[in-house]
Formats: C-alpha cells, structure tokens, sequence
C-alpha cells in the first residue's frame, strides 16, 4: 500500500536517495575520460591504429547521445529502484566485459554498454533531486552534484595516469568493478521509489530516428577534419535530418500525451535559455579540455600523468566550489552569479590565447582554475533555474534534453577546436612556418573562438532570472502527487 503523498523535502539536509545517485553518478562519469590516457598502450596490445583506438572514447560518447533522449520516456515508467538496478546493472557488465576484453571489438563493445548505463544515471539524478528536493534548497543540492559531474571528468585522466604507471590498461575497469559494486549494492538497500511510474507503449520508430539521429550528429561531429570536411558534413546532415523527423513525431504524438521527448519543456522561456547557456558553456569547457593536453603533451612535452597533475586543481576547486555555490544561490538567486561566471568563462579562454612555448605553469593552472570556478560559479545556477522552470511532470524530459545537448555540445566543441586548430596549423606549415609556431598559432586561434563564443553564454546570462517557477500542472493528464515508497 502507497504511503500518504509527501511534499519535497527541506531543512538543510540532502535526501539519502541524492546522496545515493551522486556517488554512483561520480563512478560512472568517471569513465567518460578515463580511457584519454590509454590510447598509445591500446594501440601497442590490441594491435590497432590511433584512429582505431580513439573510439573508446568517441563510442562512448556516441551512446550517450543516443541513449539519453530516450531516458525521459524511460523515467517515467519505472520504478526509481528499477532505474537504478538497470543503469548500475548494465554499466557493471560493460565494465566486467572491457576489462577481460580479449580483442579491441569486445572492448569496444564494453565501452558501449558502460555508457548505456551511464546514460541513464545522469537524468535519473537530476529528475529525483528536482522531485523530491525543495525549492529552497535546490542550489544547495546541486551544488554537491557538481561536485560529481565536474570532479569526475577531471578525475579520469589523473587516475588512468597513476594506474598506467604500474600495470595495464585492464586495470582501469578491474579497479572499478568492486568500487562499483559496493556502489550498486549500497544503493538498493538504501534507495526509496520516487513517485510512481506510468503505464505507456514506447515508439520504437522515435527510438530509431532518436538514436540515428543524435548518433549520427555525434558521429559526424568527431570525424571532422581540416581535410577531410565533406563525408562528415554529409553525416551531420544526415543526422540533422533525422532530428527534425523525430522532431515532428514528437510534437504528433504529445496530442497524444505519450511522446519519448516532451518538447513542451521548451515553452518554458527559462529552461530554454538555460538550455543553449549550458550547451555553449558546456562546448567551449571541452574545447579547452582537448586543446590543453594537446598543448602540454605535445608542444610542451609533459607526460599524461604529469598533464593531469597539473589541470587537478582546477577540477577540484569547480567541484569543491559547487556546494558554495548551491548554498549562494539558494540565498541570492542566480544572475549574480551566472553573470560574474559567464565573464570569467570569457576572461579565462581570453588569456588562454596568449599561450606560448614559455609561459610558466602558474600561470596556466591559474587561468584553468579562473575557467572552472567561472565555470562552477554557472553551471550550479543554470541547471537549478532550467529545470525549476519546468512542471514537475517534464523533469525526466528535462534533464533528457539537458543530457542530450550536453553529448551533442561536447562533440561540437571538438570538433571545431581541432578543426580550427588543425586547419591553421596545416596554412601555416604550406606557407613555410616552423611546425610547432604553427601548431602553437593554431592553438591559439582555436582558444580564440572558444572565447568569442563564450559572448554568447554572457548574452545568455543577462537574460536569465534570478529565480524560476515552475508554471501550474496544467498539461499533465495524471496529477498524482509524489509519493516516496519505502523500498
């Protein structure tokens, strides 16, 4: 028998279920990048090309953008329990199976299932904590998922850095098996069901344009090149095609209230301002996150390890920063600090243009740890307003569509970094330069850009309230309050 309907709860401490979902969430994220360093000993064991070995990465991000736009629908049919049974479950066997990958295919095929179930975790985190977390104090919680979701991507490459040094490349997902199921087994002695699932078919023809269309953007997105530009473009095109033909069948079927992705979540003028400042933020933050170890690595000769020393500390102090941030916003509201934010983001990527073959250290991990407290100091704020913006029965379309444009974000900002870069570069070295002035010219040109479009998430933040509210339940067909069912 259901427990009497309960309000989000209050009071200055966060929900056992957040404290839960972020820790797992931390571990699965973790393996979006710790894989960077692993490259040049895949190459050497598996007995493949650079190119070849580079798609531990890009599959993994290929099906997170895929599988994510699904997890809105997904969400609302299952049980919290359920949802995370599956995600821990599945990420548990893609980790087992990569780790005794006897070829680079079951390796690769490892990859994807791991981000399969991390594809779910991020908006099964961002729909529990918005569900059953008050409005007050939303920034405070949200604050500590940053923790999670910033410290983790820059966790991975230190970690695979360190374990690289002494032992193989297997041990990298060895190591996380029994962190991870501990996590899992934790979990579901302590989760409690949120809400209560809905009944509904799935769209398996929104599935496959979803799936196709955001992987084949994706896709295309990381196969850019200074000379190779046309086979990609085609592929992009293709997926923006296929975009648009989901688009509309999912506009076709929210007559019927069952779509796989709610697109009512962007009639809210705040989710969606909040949605293409986090997009380009998110961009121009992996952007930087390319171009610098290209930068130390390879112009400046340091060693993976020592490269991911030396960008540690800025990915501490943007997660070590986001509970501050959380409890400021909570008291102040966001535009004073999504503003002073979105102009450090610009400062920072500013002063990253002025890169040389001798400009000291410290100078480099001040202007990083500038852009990830700049970047801390918004996304906290940004991802509070969004989805506060929203009617509790759009969260899990929400965050699905605030997961999706983050995996789209990320390859778009890659791509045109290395692209920018790379075409400069090869200018350069036709018409006589040094090869490492012109990569080092080229490096710059691309942190240029990423700065200019920094202008936009400046834009963006002038328009963002200080606070949202969510509009009436007015379009949901079912007002069931939310319910917490003891596990």
């Amino acid at each position: 028998m259901p427990a009497e309907p309960s309000a989000p709860t209050s009071g200055g401490r966060t929900p056992t279920v957040i404290r839960v979902l972020v820790l797992a969430t931390f571990v699965v994220i973790l393996n979006e990048t710790i894989m960077i360093n692993a490259i040049p000993r895949l190459m050497a064991d598996l007995a493949v090309t650079e190119r070849s070995a580079q798609w531990v990465s890009t599959a993994f991000m290929l099906t997170m953008a895929a599988v994510i736009p699904t997890t809105g629908w997904f969400l609302q049919r299952v049980s919290t329990r359920q949802a995370y049974a599956v995600a821990m479950g599945v990420f548990l066997v893609g980790t087992a199976l990569s780790a005794v990958a006897p070829s680079f295919a079951v390796l690769l095929l490892g990859r994807i299932i791991q981000a399969g179930g991390t594809a779910v975790m991020m908006p099964l985190l961002m729909t529990t904590l918005m569900t059953v977390v008050h409005e007050h104090d939303r920034g405070r919680v949200m604050g500590n998922v940053t923790l999670a979701i910033s410290v983790a991507p820059a966790m991975g490459p230190v970690i695979s850095g360190l374990v690289l040094q002494v032992g193989s490349w297997r041990w990298l997902f060895v190591l996380v098996l029994p962190i991870t199921g501990v996590v899992t087994w934790l979990g579901l002695r302590q989760l409690e069901n949120v809400g209560e699932p809905q009944m509904g078919a799935i769209d398996w023809a929104s599935v496959l344009l979803a799936a196709f269309g955001f992987g084949g953007l994706v896709f295309g997105l990381s196969r850019f090149e200074s000379d190779n530009l046309t086979s990609p473009a085609l592929i992009v095109a293709a997926g923006v095609a296929l975009i648009a033909g989901f688009v509309l069948r999912q506009l076709r079927m929210q007559r019927t209230g069952n779509p796989l992705l709610d697109l009512r979540v962007l009639r809210a003028g705040t989710y969606t301002k909040a949605l293409v400042l986090m997009s380009v933020a998110f961009m121009t933050m992996l952007g930087s996150m390319i171009l610098l170890p290209l930068y130390l690595q390879n112009l400046r000769e340091l060693s993976p390890l020592a490269t991911g020393m030396l960008v540690m500390p800025g990915g501490f102090a943007m997660g070590l920063l986001g509970p501050t941030v959380g409890r400021l916003f909570d008291r102040f509201g966001g535009r004073w600090l999504v503003i002073p934010g979105s102009i450090g983001i610009a400062a920072a990527l500013a002063g990253f243009t002025q890169i040389s073959m001798s400009m000291p250290y410290w100078q480099l991990i001040a202007l990083h740890i500038v852009l990830m407290v700049s970047l801390a100091a918004t996304f906290t704020p940004v991802f509070t307003l969004g989805l506060g913006a929203l009617p509790q029965h759009l969260y899990s379309h929400g965050s699905s569509m605030l997961g999706t444009l983050q995996q789209v974000a990320a390859a778009f900002g890659t791509a045109l970094v290395v692209t920018v870069m790379s075409a400069r570069s090869t200018t350069l070295v036709d018409g006589g330069a040094d090869p490492v002035s012109a990569d080092l010219d080229g490096m710059r040109l691309a942190f240029f850009v990423s700065a200019a479009l920094a202008l936009v998430v400046i834009a963006m933040a002038v328009l963002l309230p200080s606070r949202a509210t969510a509009p009436e339940e007015a379009d949901e067909p079912d007002t069931t309050p939310v319910e917490l069912v003891k596990s």
